[in-house]
C-alpha cells in the first residue's frame, strides 16, 4: 500500500472549509414556511444565493422545509440542525433529466465546479435530509427495465446529493435518509471527506439507493459512518464506457472507522473503465450485508485495479465475507470458459492485501478471475471465515499466511483451474 502516497495526497487537500461565517443566512427571512406542506425551494435558494458570495451559512432551524432541487455554491456551508428536516419533493416533474446524463435526474441537493462547501448538522448530531423516496421506489419498480446497465434500473430517478467536478467537500455530523436512488453521489471530484454520517434507506424495496459512490473521484476520506441501505453500501466507480462520455479513475481513498448493516458491502465496481488505485479500509464492522470486501468487474468494465488494502474487518452474518470476481455479476461454471484477448477494458486485479478479517454466518466466499488476467499477488494474513460452504478459487494467485475457513459442509478451500496459492 502505498499509504505514504495517500496520507499525502489527503493532508495536501485540507478539506479546507469557509471562512468563519460572518454572514449567517434564515431561510424564514426568504419567506420559508417549515411547514412540511409548503415548497420552500424558493426561500432556501434565495438564503443559498445571498449567503455564499459572503462565505457565509445558511441554517434550517425547527420543522420541515419542503423542497424541489437546490443548487449549491463555492464557499458555502448548509448547517441542517437537530430538530430540522430538509425533506425533497414528492413530484418527478421536479426533477428533470440532467443534459449531461440521462440516466440520473437533477438531485436535491446538486452542485457542479463548486469548492469549500460543507454539509453539516452542527457540532454534534444534526437534522435530517430526506429524500421522500417512497413515491420514487414505487415507480421504479413499475417502470423496471430488466438486465439495464445504466445504474438506474430503467427508470432513472433524482440522487439526494450529486456533485460533480469540484473540491474540497465536507459532510459531517448529518442524517441522510429515504434517498430516490443513490444518497452520496460525486463525479470527479477531488478532496471529498464525509464523517459521523448516518445513511438510512429500506434494505428491500428500495432499488438502487447505494449509500456513497465516489465516480472517477480522488483524496477521499469516509469515517464514523453508520449506513443501512438496500444496496451498496459505498461503491467506489470509475466510469461505464456505454454510458459514461469521460472517464477517470478513482484513486488516494481512505476508508475507516465504520458500521455497515443491510446492503452489498463495501464495493469495487463494477464500473471500473477508468481504474483504481490506492485504497485503504480499516476498522469496519459488517451486521447482515450481503457481502463484504466486493471487487468485482468483468470483461467489458475493467482497467487496472491495483493497491486496495483491508485491515481489522469484522462481519456477522454476511453472505460472502470476501467476494473478488472479474466475471460480475455470473461466473460460469468452472472449466468451461477459455482465455479471451485483451485490451483496455480486461479486467486487471492485482496487488491487493486483505489482513485481520473474522467473518462468522458467512455463506461462501469467492476469489474467480479470468483466464486471460488471472487475479495476481493477492495476500490473506490473519483470516478466519465460518459458514455454510469454504472459500472456492479459480484463476488466482493468493499468498495465504494464517488463514483459516471453516465451513458446516464441503471443503474449506475449493482450488479449480488457474489456482496458485503459496503459504507462508
Amino acid at each position: 500500500m502505498k499509504s505514504v502516497v495517500l496520507f499525502a495526497a489527503l493532508s495536501a487537500v485540507a478539506f479546507s472549509l469557509p471562512a468563519a461565517a460572518q454572514t449567517v443566512c434564515d431561510p424564514h427571512t426568504f419567506g420559508a414556511k417549515a411547514d412540511g406542506k409548503t415548497k420552500d425551494t424558493a426561500a432556501i435558494q434565495k438564503a443559498i444565493d445571498t449567503c455564499a458570495p459572503k462565505h457565509g451559512t445558511v441554517i434550517l432551524r425547527g420543522g420541515t422545509f419542503v423542497s424541489a432541487p437546490l443548487t449549491l455554491r463555492s464557499d458555502l456551508t448548509l448547517e441542517i440542525d437537530k430538530g430540522a428536516t430538509l425533506q425533497g419533493s414528492r413530484d418527478l416533474d421536479d426533477y428533470p433529466l440532467r443534459e449531461d446524463a440521462k440516466w440520473r435526474r437533477v438531485a436535491l441537493l446538486h452542485a457542479d465546479h463548486v469548492s469549500n462547501l460543507r454539509i453539516t448538522g452542527g457540532k454534534t448530531e444534526g437534522g435530517v435530509i430526506d429524500g421522500s423516496g417512497e413515491v420514487f421506489w414505487e415507480l421504479a419498480h413499475m417502470h423496471r427495465v430488466p438486465n439495464d446497465t445504466s445504474g438506474s434500473g430503467g427508470f432513472p430517478r433524482p440522487m439526494l446529493l450529486d456533485i460533480t467536478e469540484s473540491q474540497h467537500l465536507t459532510f459531517d455530523h448529518i442524517t441522510v435518509q429515504n434517498s430516490p436512488m443513490y444518497n452520496f453521489t460525486f463525479f470527479f471530484c477531488d478532496g471529498i471527506k464525509i464523517d459521523h454520517a448516518i445513511i438510512r434507506n429500506p434494505a428491500k424495496g428500495a432499488p438502487n439507493t447505494d449509500g456513497i459512490d465516489p465516480f472517477s473521484s480522488k483524496n477521499i476520506e469516509i469515517s464514523h459512518v453508520d449506513i443501512d441501505t438496500g444496496d451498496d453500501d459505498i461503491a467506489l466507480k470509475s466510469g461505464l464506457v456505454e454510458r459514461d462520455p469521460k472517464i477517470g479513475p478513482v484513486e488516494h481513498v481512505y476508508i475507516h472507522d465504520s458500521i455497515f448493516r443491510h446492503g452489498h458491502g463495501l464495493s469495487v465496481g463494477s464500473e471500473l473503465a477508468g481504474g483504481i488505485s490506492d485504497v485503504r479500509v480499516e476498522n469496519v464492522v459488517m451486521e447482515g450485508t450481503e457481502a463484504g470486501v466486493r471487487i468485482k468487474s468483468n470483461r467489458t468494465r475493467g482497467n487496472d485495479i491495483h493497491d486496495l488494502h483491508y485491515k481489522n474487518i469484522k462481519m456477522t452474518d454476511v453472505g460472502q465475507p470476501i467476494q473478488i470476481t472479474e466475471y460480475y455479476p455470473k461466473a460460469p461454471a468452472a472449466g468451461t470458459d477459455t482465455a479471451k484477448p485483451m485490451d483496455a477494458h480486461t479486467p486487471r486485479f492485482h496487488d491487493i492485501s486483505l489482513e485481520n478479517i473474522t467473518a462468522t454466518g458467512a455463506k461462501d466466499a469467492i476469489i474467480i478471475g479470468i483466464p486471460e488476467y488471472p487475479v495476481k499477488n493477492l495476500m490473506l494474513t490473519d483470516i478466519n471465515i465460518s459458514g455454510e460452504k469454504g472459500l472456492q478459487i479459480r484463476n488466482a494467485e493468493v499468498t495465504m499466511h494464517n488463514v483459516v475457513i471453516k465451513p458446516t459442509s464441503g471443503e474449506a478451500m475449493v482450488k479449480e483451474e488457474g489456482t496458485k496459492i503459496i503459504i507462508k
